[in-house]
C-alpha cells in the first residue's frame, strides 16, 4: 500500500511543475485525496459493501469535488490535474499512466445496465471538459482534446478533437488536412436552413391559395 501511495506521489511530481514538497501534494492535492479514497471504496465495493463504499465515495466527492464510483477499475500511476467537476462512472476501466483534468466525464448514454461507461487503455490523456460516453474503448498513447465529446471508440496513437469528437491525428500523421472550422459539420444549423425552407414554402402555398379565393369571390 505504502509503494502504491508513494508511486503516486511521485507521478504528481512528473506531471505537475507547480508541484514542490511531498508533504505540500499530500495535504493540497485533491487528485491525490480522491485515488486514495477510491481504493477504500473499491475494496469494500469488491467485498460488496455497497452502502459503505458509496458513503466514502461521497463523502470523498464533498471534500474534492471528483466523483469516482466505487466500481470503477482504476490502474497504477493515475493522475488527475486540478480534477474539480470530474466525473468517473461504475464500469469505467482505466489503465496504467492515464491523465485526466478538470470537468473531464468519463459517463453513460443512457439507462442500459452491465458495461456502459468508457474503457481508457495505457497512456491515454483526456483534457479539460471532455466527455468520453458510453461503453467505448480509447486506444493506447491516444489523447482526447479539450471539450471534445467522444462517443466511439479511438485507436491506439490518434488524438480526437470536436463534438461529436473526430480522429485528427494518427500515428503521427494528420488525418484531414483541411479541417477547417467552417468545413465542420452543424447539424444543428442545416435543421435550421431545412426548417427556414419549409416555411417558405409553406408562406408561398397560403398566399396563392389566399390569391385564388379572393379571385372566386370577386367573380361571385
Amino acid at each position: 500500500m505504502f509503494t502504491r501511495m508513494k508511486e503516486d506521489i511521485e507521478v504528481v511530481f512528473e506531471q505537475d511543475p507547480a508541484a514542490r514538497r511531498v508533504l505540500e501534494i499530500v495535504l493540497t492535492y485533491s487528485g491525490l485525496h480522491a485515488i486514495w479514497s477510491h481504493r477504500i471504496s473499491h475494496s469494500l465495493y469488491k467485498r460488496k459493501f455497497f452502502f459503505l463504499a458509496r458513503v466514502v465515495s461521497q463523502v470523498s466527492r464533498f471534500f474534492t469535488g471528483i466523483e469516482i464510483h466505487p466500481g470503477a477499475k482504476i490502474g497504477n500511476r493515475f493522475f488527475i490535474d486540478h480534477g474539480m467537476g470530474v466525473v468517473i462512472g461504475e464500469t469505467c476501466e482505466i489503465g496504467n499512466n492515464v491523465t485526466i483534468f478538470q470537468g473531464v466525464t468519463l459517463g453513460g448514454t443512457g439507462k442500459e445496465r452491465g458495461k456502459r461507461h468508457p474503457t481508457l487503455l495505457d497512456n491515454v490523456l483526456v483534457a479539460s471538459g471532455a466527455k468520453v460516453l458510453g461503453a467505448i474503448t480509447i486506444g493506447e498513447n491516444s489523447k482526447v482534446g479539450a471539450g471534445a465529446v467522444v462517443l466511439k471508440d479511438v485507436p491506439p496513437n490518434a488524438t480526437v478533437v470536436g463534438i461529436p469528437g473526430m480522429v485528427v491525428v494518427k500515428d503521427g500523421v494528420k488525418v484531414n488536412r483541411n479541417l477547417d472550422h467552417q468545413d465542420m459539420p452543424d447539424p444543428v444549423g442545416d435543421k435550421c436552413d431545412m426548417m427556414e425552407m419549409k416555411i417558405k414554402t409553406l408562406s408561398e402555398q397560403v398566399t396563392l391559395l389566399s390569391q385564388r379565393l379572393e379571385k372566386e369571390r370577386n367573380k361571385k
